[in-house]
């Protein structure tokens, strides 16, 4: 499916949110642990959705509450807490070049698990491309179990796995307002991660956090959870999962300019290499550059 000038300027939108995300990420992991980052992240855009709900009067349907709690953990749970964990340790141009193979991993599932969206030669040779530019980015140290970095790196390659899994199961969310799935899953993941936030974390017993995390959670959560979720199941609604996908794309040049104006991260030749490699493999699987 073609995309149209509206649909380009969702995913350019999105890109700059879950651009953001990496550096809001990048800032509160630093202080705040794991599970307590996924509850506060799921739990606060939950809440801004809930109100945007009821203003515009809707509600979820109960039939779809269990799928919406599936998706949570698919969407939500794993990959965030994959993600928080290995910011820990790697800067945001890696952690968004990574989750950048989304799209890689979803045709390979769409192809076993729909009928309407196998593999063809172009992009099987896409995946291909793609697992190829991962493996120069996470480098040999990863396969032999040295160094953190390249376990983080793992990590967040767990966490696209995860959400491939997601974009396969949000089909059964078409034909509701794209605001509706994108609550229900959030409200799902709550009620998954902040009981295990409240066991594992024991926020009370930490230190008040700064401002500046105070900031950086409360714009993760709205603007690149609540505000971009509500964008990317209206982009899935409307040009199908394999399009909305794209926008991983687009999200790792926003990274990079916001790690660098913000943070002073300057990405590795390494990180700039499998990047390129990655995204030739993107365009290989998308297609439409080398039709005439």
């Amino acid at each position: 499916m073609n995309l149209d000038g509206k649909a380009w300027a969702m995913l350019i939108a999105l890109s700059l949110l879950w651009g953001g995300a990496f550096l809001f990420s990048k800032i509160a992991v630093a202080a705040i642990p794991t599970f307590t980052m996924v509850a506060l992240r799921v739990g606060l855009a939950a809440l801004a959705l809930l109100l945007w709900l009821r203003i515009q009067g809707l509600a979820i349907p109960r039939h779809i509450w269990f799928a919406c709690l599936v998706m949570g953990f698919l969407n939500n749970i794993i990959p965030f807490g994959l993600n928080f964990w290995g910011q820990k340790e790697v800067g945001i141009s890696t952690a968004a070049i990574v989750n950048s193979t989304t799209p890689l991993w979803t045709i390979l599932l769409a192809h076993f698990v729909t009928d309407d969206e196998k593999l063809t030669g172009l992009r099987l040779a896409g995946v291909l491309v793609g697992i190829a530019g991962v493996g120069l980015l996470i480098g040999p140290e990863a396969l032999s179990g040295l160094g953190t970095a390249g376990l983080s790196q793992l990590a967040f390659l767990g966490a696209t796995f995860s959400y491939a899994i997601a974009l396969m199961w949000a089909r059964r969310f078409r034909g509701l307002s794209p605001v509706v799935p994108a609550a229900g899953q959030l409200i799902g993941s709550s009620l998954l991660a902040i009981p295990t936030a409240l066991v594992v974390d024991k926020p009370w017993t930490l230190p008040m956090p700064s401002l500046e995390v105070i900031a950086s959670v409360i714009a993760l959560a709205v603007a690149s959870t609540a505000l971009a979720y509500r964008i990317y199941f209206a982009l899935m609604a409307r040009n199908g999962a394999g399009n909305a996908a794209l926008v991983t794309m687009l999200v790792p040049p926003s990274a990079m300019l916001l790690g660098w104006g913000i943070l002073g991260e300057t990405p590795t030749m390494p990180a700039l290499i499998g990047f390129a490699v990655i995204l030739f493999g993107l365009a290989l699987v998308d297609g439409r550059l080398f039709k005439r």
